[in-house]
């Protein structure tokens, strides 16, 4: 403790020291701990030797950059991105994959222990089949220059709102580079406006794109500061399909409002389609402009897989609730170990797109319901409907307190929740171990290389069963 109280004394904003970081930490940082002080330390990788210079201090923890890297760690390799330290899209591409996994499941491990107390076995992470041009969905914010006018379409500069204007992003596919860059180009000759977050002005605030890896074609999507379409997105996007035959169709999505959301409810067809169909396995599905969906197919496939061989080992002939089930990808992937699958949906995109996915695969056993997950859940309760196995799926805040005490009124056997947030799935394991289930154990598996992110899923079995 005199130690720390020493550290904490002489540590302030621009002192300098040398350390050696011993772990990454969720939300990208390495951590070091000159006499047990915690300092986080953006773009350094665990066993540098390291002359950093504190930028941020208070008496729990510091915040600081490399002055310069002493003795380079074991693990740390050269970017394959040359934007790679400028651009916030991916932040540890300095660091050797495999080590990445090794962190990522420590970073599952620790976040679960400390927040559930409990020893619950974290497997190796399973790793992505691709490392590169793996990213299905990509969102482009897009601004201007101020003299020239030039358009910008990038990811923003980690933890700023500073836009790097992207050529190449090896993470994605290049057609995806190709088009963004055309679009520059001949937008700005139609007339068309980035958006400027200070004023409010400018055309066009976002471009989204969806790609399907098993088709070879993509949707584009221009998000607008508008409420109508204007006839220079329609020359565009005439332009677009003309150039590149890979585009399947151009839509616009009207979001004018003053709101961190990217892309409204409003989305409508310029021209062509306005779904993309990936192929996974032996299944089909319809993936519109506004559904969620996996952005990186072949970790996608490894998750359904994981999933499946819980139920089909331990489950037979079961009744599945499939919960925030987006186009019901679990629920038809599941649909030849069940008896019955019954998916929740609130987003009517994706209850639509899951109508239609269940009927591109022939399949008779599952019913896509549409509407908030908890007054589903009521309902469903209210008539003494059970199931065997309930699947999880909520978005990155996790669930609410209310939908797993549906969920467990629900489930007989077992829950198996798929997380992309290892604080929110450690809180709802915690809730879910005081309501009468454990968990066996988790399968972290890497969606997004080369960031902190990690996808995770856990099953948890009804401990009175």
């Amino acid at each position: 403790m005199e130690n720390d109280k020493k550290t904490n004394d002489r540590i302030k904003g621009g002192y300098v020291l040398e350390v050696v970081p011993q772990k990454l930490v969720y939300e990208g940082a390495a951590l070091a701990k000159p006499d047990g002080y915690p300092v986080f330390i953006d773009g350094a990788c665990p066993g540098d030797k390291l002359k950093i210079k504190i930028t941020k201090a208070n008496k729990n923890f510091a915040n600081a950059v490399i002055e310069e890297i002493i003795e380079p760690s074991p693990h740390r390799v050269k970017p394959f991105c040359p934007m790679h330290n400028v651009c916030g899209g991916c932040g540890w591409q300095h660091i050797d994959y495999d080590f990445q996994l090794e962190q990522k499941r420590n970073i599952v491990e620790e976040t679960v222990k400390k927040i559930t107390g409990e020893d619950i076995e974290v497997k190796p992470v399973v790793a992505s089949p691709q490392t590169k041009a793996f990213r299905s969905k990509v969102q482009y914010p897009v601004s201007q220059t101020k003299v020239s006018k030039r358009l910008l379409a990038g990811y923003y500069k980690k933890g700023s709102h500073e836009l790097v204007n992207i050529k190449f992003c090896p993470i994605q596919p290049k057609i995806i580079d190709k088009i963004t860059d055309f679009i520059r180009q001949n937008a700005q000759e139609l007339g068309i406006s980035g958006y400027s977050e200070k004023s409010h002005k400018g055309n066009l605030k976002h471009i989204v794109y969806r790609y399907s890896r098993s088709e070879n074609n993509l949707i584009v999507i221009f998000v607008v500061n508008d409420t109508q379409l204007r006839d220079k997105f329609k020359k565009l996007s005439k332009k677009l399909t003309d150039e590149f035959a890979h585009i399947k169709g151009c839509l616009i999505n009207y979001n004018p409002e003053k709101t961190n959301l990217i892309m409204s409810n409003d989305t409508r067809k310029i021209t062509g389609e306005n779904f993309i169909t990936e192929k996974i396995g032996d299944k089909i599905f319809k993936i519109s402009a506004n559904s969620f969906f996996q952005v990186n197919i072949g970790s996608a496939e490894n998750i359904f897989n994981i999933v499946k061989d819980i139920i089909k080992n331990n489950y037979k002939d079961c009744r599945i609730l499939d919960a925030y089930s987006g186009v019901s990808s679990f629920g038809i992937w599941l649909s030849d170990a069940a008896k019955e699958v019954v998916s929740v949906e609130e987003a009517p995109s994706a209850t639509k797109d899951a109508a239609e996915n269940v009927k591109l695969n022939n399949v008779t056993n599952l019913t896509a319901l549409n509407g908030d997950a908890k007054k589903i859940f009521e309902e469903l309760i209210a008539q003494g409907q059970k199931f065997d196995v309930t699947v999880l799926d909520p978005p990155r805040k996790g669930c609410e307190k209310e939908s797993l005490d549906y969920a467990v009124k629900l489930t007989e056997k077992a829950i198996i929740y798929v997380s992309c947030n290892p604080s929110t799935l450690a809180r709802d394991l915690k809730y879910l171990h005081e309501n009468g289930f454990q968990t066996q154990y988790i399968q972290p598996v890497d969606m997004f290389c080369h960031s902190y992110h990690i996808e995770s899923v856990a099953w948890l079995k009804r401990t009175d069963c």
